[in-house]
């Protein structure tokens, strides 16, 4: 293998590269138009264009990547994971085309590509699997019935799903129709197969993986569980090697039972054996079972690396060059524990909705001292909106679980990234919560404390105090007139009270009063931006101006124009065109999110237009008044 070409992108193919070169192999990036300007296509040995920004016209096109890499003199192909990382044709295809596969045999993706099948043949292996209904009858009636055989609740999963697409869980009969119906329907259209499996509903469910390895040459390897419980939606949120309160016999049990899979396909190259076990009690040999096997390297591959000390790249690379599996079961070591976050460019505010645009800030933990970071993106990039959200993976390993779990919360607090949204905050307080450090997890735990782990929005005293002291320094070097600088500077006027005791702000609609504390202000600390500052405040971000008249009067003071700031109503109009009007006088209160925002006069001058009138609903940016300067 002198050449590798590797269909995929971002950190995983920044991944891949690194072990390539170390191991003195050329590697080809390919890029859509929409990551011309990637880290990993500048990093690789050589890139390729492959085509627009849309997936299914670039990575997922089986049919240009096999060009780009004849034309790029590739001469393997690693598929990294996602996209057509487990399409047995496009395997098929690489190997016909005379290159090397940097994966499982086309047979084994075939094998375990459909859930149905994968456990019936999972069973013939003698892998346990959970209670449930295969059969290939999916009339709705025989479907209702074998349900309430089971019992309720029951789970209704999609036979090609993944990804949480085509599941629900029914808790009672008369729900199973409409809910077969609709997972039948998302089913359909995710996947083009309508087909569905039944299982019993396990209450409180752990996700215990195996990660597993063999080669052409007979032998198979473990390399110990993962728990990916934590989860939200059915995608995963922190992922932990080993699991928490897993015992050696049961240890023992199902990474036998996973090495049993393996081997029952012909496995060869690394793949995960995903099972689902009983979480309302201890962990336990008959409460585990086998639930779907991916054929290909996983997202949490790091913890596994993190614990044995071993390169899961460089082992894929090994086998699919031919060599034996580089080490035996029994020089395998597991060391520590290990946790990863990943980090996604969403709103934990706004239901998660993904978050999008170019990434002015962007600032991770350091490496070093059991802290590892994986991303694709760097500063001065662009989270677009067409591929998955995760920007970064944040690991970390200590000697024990708790110290590792305390890391973990510290390295995403230290999280900056404006102004694109993250789940920085989200998961510091994921890694940080009480149950969690105690081991007490099941992929319910997300659901069950969202309230708190969302957090209450506000900002903490000390970025309160960082967003004060900065716009007063803002303000200290622009000196534009506004009319509350005239009364006492950025804190304004008040009675029998020390003028740099406090100052009020503006932030997320809310006016707040911050202690002025007499401090220096760090670099770190705040970042200056448009109209104000921003603020990094434990792996959350909060935004601060002046409150909304006194920052227009001073946005005004240029050319006299006021503005909408954001849609509301119109609720008072303190003059009448063609008046005299003082710095500082109110002109139009405008009514938003129950609050009123007074647009005041930011010089004396003459009022020489007036578009609205008491009662008008304006829309943000419309101009609503000017004024005129005296001479």
């Amino acid at each position: 293998m002198k050449r590798l070409l590797i269909a995929n992108r971002g950190e995983i193919a920044r991944r891949i590269i690194r072990t390539a070169h170390r191991m003195g192999i050329e590697t080809v990036a390919v890029y859509s138009d929409a990551d011309r300007h990637a880290p990993h296509v500048r990093e690789a040995t050589t890139a390729r264009h492959l085509g627009p920004a849309p997936a299914r016209e670039s990575y997922l096109d089986p049919a240009k990547v096999l060009a780009t890499a004849a034309d790029a003199g590739a001469d393997a192909v690693h598929p990294g994971y996602g996209f057509l990382s487990e399409n047995a044709a496009f395997a098929e295809a690489v190997i016909a085309a005379g290159l090397t596969w940097v994966g499982p045999p086309p047979s084994a993706i075939t094998a375990m590509g459909l859930k149905d099948a994968a456990k019936s043949l999972m069973a013939e292996a003698g892998v346990p699997t959970t209670p449930g209904y295969l059969g290939e009858d999916q009339s709705p009636t025989r479907l209702q019935a074998e349900a309430d055989r089971i019992g309720y609740p029951v789970l209704i999963k999609a036979v090609a799903g993944g990804g949480g697409k085509g599941m629900r869980k029914v808790e009672a009969a008369e729900s199973f129709a409409a809910a077969l119906a609709s997972c039948q329907r998302e089913a359909a259209a995710s996947f083009g197969d309508d087909r569905v499996l039944l299982e019993t509903y396990v209450t409180r469910p752990r996700h215990i993986e195996v990660q597993v390895f063999a080669d052409a040459w007979g032998n198979a390897v473990h390399l110990f569980e993962r728990d990916c419980s934590l989860q939200r939606r059915h995608q995963k949120v922190i992922e932990e090697a080993p699991a928490p309160g897993m015992d050696e016999a049961t240890r023992a049990a199902i990474t036998s039972a996973a090495l049993k899979a393996a081997r029952a396909v012909g496995y060869q190259g690394a793949g995960t054996i995903e099972f689902i076990a009983d979480g309302s009690g201890p962990l336990s040999a008959d409460r585990i079972w086998f639930m779907e096997m991916n054929t290909r390297l996983q997202v949490e591959h790091p913890v596994t690396e993190m614990i044995t000390g071993l390169d899961l790249v460089e082992w894929q690379i090994r086998i699919a060059r031919g060599e034996p599996l580089p080490l035996a079961q029994g020089a395998i070591q597991a060391r520590g524990h290990a946790m990863e976050a990943r980090l996604y460019a969403e709103n934990p505010a706004k239901k998660f909705l993904p978050s999008t645009g170019p990434l002015q800030h962007f600032r991770l933990p350091a490496e070093g001292d059991g802290v590892r970071i994986d991303t694709g993106v760097e500063q001065g990039g662009e989270v677009t909106p067409f591929y998955d959200p995760m920007i970064a993976k944040i690991i970390v390993h200590a000697e024990t679980r708790e110290a590792a779990a305390r890391k973990l919360a510290d390295a995403c607090a230290e999280v900056e990234v404006w102004p694109v949204k993250t789940n920085a905050g989200f998961l510091a307080r994921c890694a940080a919560h009480p149950d969690f450090v105690a081991g007490r997890v099941d992929t319910g735990f997300i659901d069950g404390r969202l309230e708190a782990l969302l957090g209450n929005g506000l900002p903490s005293e000390a970025a309160l105090s960082v967003a004060a002291l900065a716009l007063v320094e803002l303000e200290d070097r622009d000196l534009s007139p506004t009319p509350w600088a005239a009364l006492g500077g950025a804190t304004g006027f008040r009675l029998n009270a020390d003028p740099m005791a406090e100052v009020r702000l503006e932030t997320a609609g809310s006016v707040l009063t911050a202690p002025l504390i007499d401090a220096e202000l760090g670099e770190d600390d705040a970042l200056l931006v448009e109209d104000g500052v921003v603020v990094f405040d434990a792996g959350d971000v909060h935004a601060f101006r002046w409150p909304e008249a006194e920052r227009l009067g001073a946005a005004a003071a240029g050319n006299g124009l006021l503005t909408s700031p954001m849609p509301g109503r119109i609720v008072s109009v303190g003059a009448a065109a063609g008046a005299r009007v003082r710095k500082g006088q109110p002109i139009v209160t405008l009514e938003a999110m129950k609050m009123e925002h007074a647009l005041v006069a930011p010089f004396d001058g003459k009022l020489v237009e007036l578009n609205v009138k008491m009662g008008d609903q304006v829309s943000e940016g419309v101009a609503l008044a000017r004024i005129e300067g005296d001479a």
